[in-house]
């Protein structure tokens, strides 16, 4: 009777470990993304963006008219994946380009016209400017859309609004999308005030703070699960994920993702900083090192100068150009950010308070970058960096609540 009692038992236990896992999904994503989820992060060796990871779809793009978004940041190692798409067989038809080009070299908010790839012969059709979503007519002839951009991890970096709108596109021509994830290098917190409707534009469309901690899949599932497109169509999303990635882990980029996004000290300010972009506050546009240094002409606080110039990435004259400005280098800030994550409000504090003619500090473009006008109200009613940021605490909670639903890879 013993002997028989463990027979049985040896039995079930078998059974239950070698039954397939059944995971549910919605009508808009195939399992082919999602089953990949369970992989687990810690048996990899290295972060390999979605991108390089072509054995899970390569095969299945064959025989398809394929359209893909992406920029000088779209690599499979050090090829250009476009280049790997065509010289392996697969028919692309047309490429999409976001903010700054498909090259990667235009400035911010320069008109980027669509033109034809010297190198492939391709046609560009440009997402900015007045075009920023594709129209039927761009999206003729395409079996399905392929996006693959390197986003930064905040909520004014456009390509995030760019990715919503080719999702919102693809939906309304029953166009299916697939994702090539990648790492975000600042997926390691959320922070800041949640956009507020009235204050939706171009540099934040939806209700998420100004850091999301979220790669760009995780942020389009969000998009389709919420239902934030418009008319409240959803896409028919696919992804491929990043191996050995997961939100505890920092990313070192292997190309810079926009001009004025040199290196990886550049990327870990970039959140704090841009607020200064609604300010009378240059944030080193035009110099070497943009957005890792912040002043303007006639400060009175800081040893820092520096002296904006026209160049490559700044050539549409850069706020103070030629003017010396004085103020903070801030490079050296990195290493805090990383160890306790968070935005430093603290500068843009400091450099109100210490403006002659506060009615000029802020300009029009403020609240849009902050995504409310809280911030600017609290920081001109004199409150501090910590009451600031006990006001963000109960939309980050609720934030949360609805970003878990979507993650692919072990939070922090």
């Amino acid at each position: 009777m013993r002997q028989l009692f463990i027979t049985l038992l040896i039995a079930i236990v078998f059974t239950s470990c070698t039954q397939p896992k059944i995971t549910q999904q919605t009508n808009t994503e195939s399992a082919k993304g999602r089953a990949d989820i369970a992989e687990s992060p810690a048996r990899a060796e290295f972060i390999k963006p979605g991108a390089e990871r072509t054995k899970l779809y390569f095969n299945r793009l064959n025989e398809l008219k394929v359209g893909v978004v992406a920029n000088q940041t779209s690599l499979i190692h050090h090829v250009h994946l476009v280049d790997s798409l065509l010289s392996s067989g697969i028919q692309v038809v047309k490429v999409y380009t976001p903010e700054h080009g498909f090259r990667g070299n235009a400035d911010a908010g320069e008109l980027v016209n669509n033109q034809v790839d010297a190198k492939t012969g391709l046609q560009l059709v440009s997402l900015y400017g007045d075009h920023r979503k594709p129209t039927p007519d761009d999206l003729s002839g395409i079996d399905i859309m392929v996006f693959d951009l390197q986003d930064v991890g905040a909520r004014f970096y456009t390509y995030i609004s760019t990715l919503t709108l080719v999702m919102e596109a693809c939906a309304e021509q029953g166009i299916p999308l697939l994702v090539l994830d990648r790492p975000n290098p600042n997926g390691f917190f959320i922070d800041g005030p949640v956009l507020e409707s009235q204050y939706q534009s171009f540099v934040g469309m939806h209700p998420v703070p100004v850091v999301h901690g979220m790669t760009m899949a995780e942020y389009a599932r969000m998009v389709n699960g919420e239902k934030w497109l418009n008319n409240s169509v959803q896409c028919d999303l696919d992804w491929v994920p990043v191996g050995g990635y997961n939100h505890h882990k920092k990313y070192t980029l292997p190309v810079k993702p926009s001009p004025n996004l040199p290196d990886m000290e550049s990327v870990y300010l970039y959140p704090s900083l841009c607020f200064f972009e609604g300010t009378v506050v240059s944030v080193g546009r035009g110099t070497d090192t943009p957005f890792t240094i912040i002043g303007f002409p006639g400060n009175t606080i800081g040893n820092f100068t520096f002296r904006p110039e026209s160049r490559p990435g700044a050539s549409l004259k850069p706020p103070y150009m030629n003017e010396e400005c004085r103020g903070y280098n801030l490079r050296n800030e990195v290493a805090g950010l990383k160890n306790k994550p968070g935005l430093r409000l603290e500068w843009l504090i400091e450099f109100y308070n210490n403006y002659p003619v506060k009615d000029k500090f802020f300009n029009s473009f403020f609240d849009k970058l902050a995504g409310t006008d809280l911030l600017r109200n609290q920081i001109r009613n004199n409150l501090s960096a910590h009451e600031i940021r006990e006001s963000w605490k109960e939309g980050l909670e609720n934030f949360q609540q609805i970003r878990r639903k979507y993650l692919i890879y072990r939070d922090f």
